[in-house]
């Protein structure tokens, strides 16, 4: 019997992604264990300043379904990484638009001092430009441990706008320049969602950033990312034990083999943690409110799982070495 179940052609099987322990099939669901937390993540908060096409979070100027995470809430996480001789050498942040985060300077400060790698998910967009005399004093004080990573959904600035709004594209490549401008270490997240090759999509952004003087490698996967797309409603194969295999995956290659997520839910009085960047919503998928507790298996049961990840590739960051 073939490990992965046929699709049928509209919307997701309703008797899919309903066990966590076995498929629709009956089958065995595949899980990821937990090698190291090697980067650990913290959403800032869902609101932003645009509302996208098919944005994963649902974020927008209205949406605080997560809100905004603490310094004293993450300075508690950063004392349970060193009070458990974790392994984590980056801590990472995505939202909504984390620079509409009021504490983010100073949190990005705490990580930092603390002697973490950092990694921020931004628009570029006037947030991040509000931001811009914390962001020098930051790269001044703590060089390339500091990554701004730019989210341009395409190199050609219609189908950017496309999904993001009308202009979009020129402020945020006005953003992205002004970090190249001023040193900042610099990566890019593009979308896959057009149809054509990674091959011609690297080239494209190349040549982008060869006429805007960005200093990012579009061969690089780590300095150009480009995400595979999620909609949960759409049909995708569940991921059996024997998929790993059959597709020939390592499933130490998954993100949450090595990351987790902390989040804090609207009318929550503590943050949680959750998997990954992908699942920040579904309460099937908490860890409890430390990390102490978050080494468990993540039971594959969750339509990104399959598509984003094991059939995908994607992955929201590379674990340091």
């Amino acid at each position: 019997m073939n490990a992965i179940t046929a699709v049928p052609e509209h919307g997701l099987d309703p008797a899919k992604f309903r066990d966590p322990n076995v498929t629709a099939t009956g089958q065995t669901r595949a899980s990821v264990g937990l090698d190291s937390l090697a980067t650990l993540w913290f959403n800032t908060g869902t609101l932003c300043n645009l509302t996208c096409t098919n944005c994963y979070m649902e974020s927008s100027p209205k949406n605080d379904r997560l809100v905004y995470i603490t310094l004293e809430e993450v300075r508690a996480y950063l004392e349970e990484i060193e009070s458990l001789d974790l392994p984590t050498r980056e801590i990472a942040f995505t939202g909504g638009e984390p620079f509409m985060n009021p504490e983010i300077e100073a949190i990005l400060g705490a990580v930092l001092e603390a002697g973490f790698r950092c990694l921020v998910l931004t628009n570029a967009m006037r947030p991040m430009m509000k931001c811009a005399e914390g962001i020098l004093r930051l790269r001044a004080d703590h060089g390339g441990r500091l990554t701004i990573r730019v989210s341009l959904d395409h190199y050609a600035a219609p189908l950017h706008d496309m999904l993001r709004g009308e202009h979009s594209w020129t402020k945020t490549m006005e953003g992205l320049r002004w970090l190249a401008e001023n040193k900042v270490r610099i990566n890019v997240a593009g979308r896959t969602c057009w149809g054509d090759s990674e091959e011609a999509m690297r080239d494209g952004f190349g040549r982008l950033f060869r006429e805007e003087g960005i200093p990012a490698d579009p061969s690089n996967p780590e300095e150009l990312v480009l995400f595979p797309e999620m909609d949960e409603t759409q049909d995708v194969p569940e991921i059996t034990e024997e998929c790993w295999k059959l597709l020939d995956v390592d499933p130490s290659a998954m993100m949450c083999a090595t990351s987790r997520m902390i989040v804090k839910r609207k009318g929550e009085e503590r943050p949680v943690v959750v998997p990954c960047t992908l699942l920040p919503y579904d309460p099937t998928f908490e860890f409890g409110h430390t990390l102490e507790s978050a080494g468990a298996p993540v039971k594959l049961n969750h339509p990104h799982c399959a598509k984003f990840c094991v059939l995908g590739g994607g992955a929201c960051s590379v674990a340091p070495s």
